[in-house]
């Protein structure tokens, strides 16, 4: 009879098991990672191992276990194989009767290149901790060490661990939450070492494009030096980029010393492109004091085996996203227009998302679980960003207390607050903390703002806070004005798929749905591309026959067109503006 009870820290013996990994990639084609995993020093009948189901940064279960397979466990010693059992789908338990030295040996299959999850393949390996490595319940504060065996001499392994003197690719981690903040990059990269502020940093690039090493290090280093200005110090010994460049890729992932970032391998010369990498970085650089240092209290200690739920990722997320428009604007990268252009467009994404009419701010942050990764036809209708809401409120804020205080307050000031009240000393903040601390700096009860733009749907007032500083947003029409018909369309394999129907609107209220395939309007045959010309035949008011395959039954539905919509908006200089919001202006953006 087996026996399947779960280790308690207060069961592990008071002689603490020693614990190291390996790492090896004999096969890289086959994407296999092999691990070995040596526990030494154990005292107890039982074993548990569990696998983490999601990793801090990246709110999404994402079952890391399903990549596991070939598990076995046997005695260090003799070789003999252990018994060892799944309990649940991320909890693995060994019996270890008499055994002191256990090893386990598991292949993990990685074969999905984003900045949280694993690949590997004939030209480099690239791991998450949360996704390739076990914690032993109780055990999570015991070093552990790494040691990476590539499958070539001639690759290279970059992490932000600390290397072992005394063996070559062996690295320690004082922690398991410590393993799981540091990715591995492994491989034929190349490495570009740079100092800023006395301190080392290094750029890791794997992959081929049009991306010039020495002008992407210029600008990162005045973005890290802009943003250590902004907090005062750089709270790290040293400090990695990994860039993973590929076909069509974007995202990051931020770490306490060390940030993933995936980018389209030819996105480097056109400036819209290049200004957008550098958001990137401002973004996910500007992380490590806002996410892994300044977090909320939900989010102190880790939970690597389910949901861990807050309120405040409008903050941490969204604060942050409003913060990589305008660091490289202070870094002198871009200029004052430059940056309105980038508001507008933002503004222009939340006007045109209908879930901003359904989806509270602070839900927003709570549903991030079951909504944010999760898109699907209805996505638009039903939810709103955190990230681009939040980074909203965040500009709002800004003025809010930049106007009240004659630009001598601003948000940077919370920030501050923040990361001497929290972040400095790693102690988690509530949402009543962060209020209270927002505050303090804006001289204001914020209690109706925050109920009215973080709890409710109520638009946000724009214009009410640009004004001060001679600007406002205007909706821009298209030239040749087009009746409204609420369905975005895109060629699929040969043919004209609707991907999206908003909500209320004239093919909303006349039963046309995503997935159903546009075929004719008026009985002429429309594709994607001829559909908004054809709709400037129309006026608003007029009549329309629409033909679509829906579940290949072919229909023809009749609607009528509405008033035209702007498809964008634009944050504009108003015409002789006040001497106060000309300061206004200086003060905030710097440029006149």
């Amino acid at each position: 009879m087996t026996k399947t009870t779960t280790i308690t820290p207060a069961k592990i013996k008071q002689k603490c098991p020693t614990i190291g990994y390996k790492v090896a990639m004999d096969k890289p084609s086959s994407h296999l990672f092999e691990i070995t995993l040596d526990v030494q020093e154990w005292s107890d009948d039982l074993l548990d191992l569990k696998l983490p189901v999601w990793t801090p940064g990246s709110y999404l279960i994402r079952e890391y276990a399903r990549h596991v397979q070939s598990f076995d466990a046997y005695s260090t010693e003799n070789r003999e194989k252990l018994f060892s059992q799944k309990i649940s789908k991320n909890h693995w338990q060994i019996q270890t009767d008499n055994v002191t030295n256990i090893t386990i040996k598991y292949q993990i299959f990685a074969n999905e290149l984003t900045v949280r999850t694993n690949h590997l393949d004939q030209t480099h390996g690239y791991f998450n901790g949360a996704a390739l490595f076990y914690f032993i319940p109780g055990l999570e504060k015991q070093p552990i060490t790494i040691e990476i065996i590539p499958p070539n001499p001639q690759w290279k392994v970059s992490t932000s661990l600390p290397q072992n003197t005394s063996k070559v690719n062996t690295f320690t981690a004082i922690d398991y939450d410590t393993l799981v903040d540091s990715p591995f990059e492994i491989g034929t990269h190349h490495i570009y070492d740079f100092e800023v502020l006395n301190k080392p940093h290094k750029l890791a690039i794997w992959g081929q494009g049009n991306i010039k090493p020495e002008k992407v290090i210029r600008d990162t280093k005045k973005i890290i030096e802009t943003e250590a200005q902004l907090y005062g110090e750089l709270p790290y010994d040293n400090y990695l980029f990994i860039l993973h460049l590929c076909n069509n890729g974007f995202g990051g992932l931020e770490h306490k010393s060390s940030c993933s970032l995936i980018y389209s391998q030819f996105g480097f010369r056109a400036k819209d492109k290049y200004n957008r990498f550098l958001q990137l970085v401002a973004h996910e650089f500007f992380h490590l004091w806002n996410v892994k240092r300044i977090r909320p209290k939900a989010l102190e200690t880790f939970d690597y085996e389910r949901e861990n739920y807050t309120h405040s990722l409008w903050f941490l997320e969204g604060t942050t996203s409003y913060y990589d428009m305008i660091i490289p604007l202070r870094a002198g990268i871009y200029q004052a227009t430059d940056f309105l252009d980038l508001l507008s467009k933002e503004i222009t994404r939340y006007l045109n998302t209908p879930g901003r009419k359904i989806h509270p701010l602070s839900e927003s942050s709570f549903d991030a679980w079951i909504k944010l990764y999760r898109r699907d036809a209805n996505s638009d209708n039903s939810q709103i960003s955190y990230y681009l809401k939040g980074e909203l409120v965040s500009l709002l804020l800004d003025l809010l207390i930049r106007s009240r205080h004659s630009n001598q307050r601003s948000l940077d000031d919370i920030m501050r607050q923040m990361w001497k009240k929290f972040g400095r000393p790693e102690i988690g903040f509530t949402p009543q903390q962060l209020q209270e601390t927002i505050e303090s700096v804006a001289e204001i009860n914020l209690e109706d703002f925050f109920r009215r733009y973080l709890d409710t749907t109520e638009e946000l007032p724009f214009n009410h806070y640009l004004e001060l500083f001679g600007l406002q947003l205007q909706p821009v029409m298209e030239s040749e004005v087009i009746p409204y018909l609420g369905l975005r369309v895109q060629s699929d394999n040969g043919k004209e798929i609707i991907k999206f129907v908003e909500a209320e609107s004239p093919a909303a209220l006349a039963g046309i749905d995503p997935n159903d395939e546009l075929l004719a309007i008026d009985g002429i045959r429309v594709n994607a591309e001829q559909l908004p010309e054809r709709l400037k035949d129309y006026q608003s008011g007029d009549m329309m026959t629409i033909t679509v395959f829906h579940q290949d039954q072919l229909k023809t539905i009749s609607l009528k067109l509405t008033d035209p919509q702007p498809n964008r908006y634009q944050v504009m200089r108003i015409e002789n503006p006040s001497k106060i919001q000309q300061e206004n202006f200086i003060g905030w953006l710097g440029q006149n």
